[in-house]
């Protein structure tokens, strides 16, 4: 193991590109349990990555079940936990491009997870939308919600600004659907919120990011 890295000569808590809504959760949850579990020296960081995966993939399966208030706060531990990791690694000396790549794939199935469950919640709902209307922008948020992160992915590899990082993050997006998870029992309706939310922002963030590479210069 490498040297363990001081949090006074680096910046542990969060990253560069985290917006409020990630910066809150990691300096005010986050970093009380990555502080409790630096000292266990058999723990790595891919575990912390996996056990966030694994809680937020079970997020979307309970709530596909039909049990939103419960999925919520199972994916509230899945964001919570989701800053745990790389601040361990930090901390720890232990920050590699693998457990980076392990981060950014993983969280790919737990926001799929997230996406697919709220749709299928909506859709055992009686009185929801029309089956066709729900599927379409359960599509429509599935896509835009992979595309945010992947046009972020691929800008940095080519070395594109896209400008400041988007609202439409992963943040935002899974605390919008743990906030509508949350209300489902005083309004089951509510997770409808949470889609329309993913079915617009994320879009149209990647429409804009589109618009602004074809007026940059670059050539297509």
């Amino acid at each position: 193991m490498q040297k363990p890295i001081s949090a006074v000569d680096t910046p542990w808590q969060t990253k560069p590109t985290d917006r409020f809504v990630l910066k809150w959760i990691k300096t005010h949850l986050s970093a009380h349990i990555t502080r409790r579990l630096t000292p266990l020296g058999w723990l790595r960081p891919w575990m912390l990555t996996l056990l966030s995966s694994l809680l937020g993939v079970s997020a979307g399966v309970i709530f596909a079940l039909g049990w939103g208030f419960l999925a919520g706060w199972v994916a509230a531990c899945a964001q919570v936990f989701d800053g745990v990791d790389g601040q361990f690694a930090r901390l720890t000396g232990q920050q590699s491009k693998e457990g980076a790549f392990w981060d950014s794939v993983l969280d790919r199935y737990a926001d799929g997870a997230m996406v697919i469950g709220t749709t299928l919640y909506l859709v055992r709902l009686p009185h929801a939308l029309p089956l066709w209307l729900l599927l379409v922008l359960g599509g429509l948020a599935l896509i835009g919600s992979n595309l945010v992160s992947y046009t972020s992915a691929r800008a940095e590899s080519l070395g594109m600004d896209l400008g400041k990082p988007t609202l439409a993050s992963k943040g935002t997006r899974t605390t919008v659907m743990i906030l509508c998870a949350w209300g489902s029992p005083l309004w089951p309706g509510m997770p409808i919120l949470a889609l329309l939310y993913l079915a617009v922002h994320p879009n149209i963030t990647v429409i804009i990011r589109l618009r602004r590479t074809l007026h940059s210069g670059e050539r297509l």
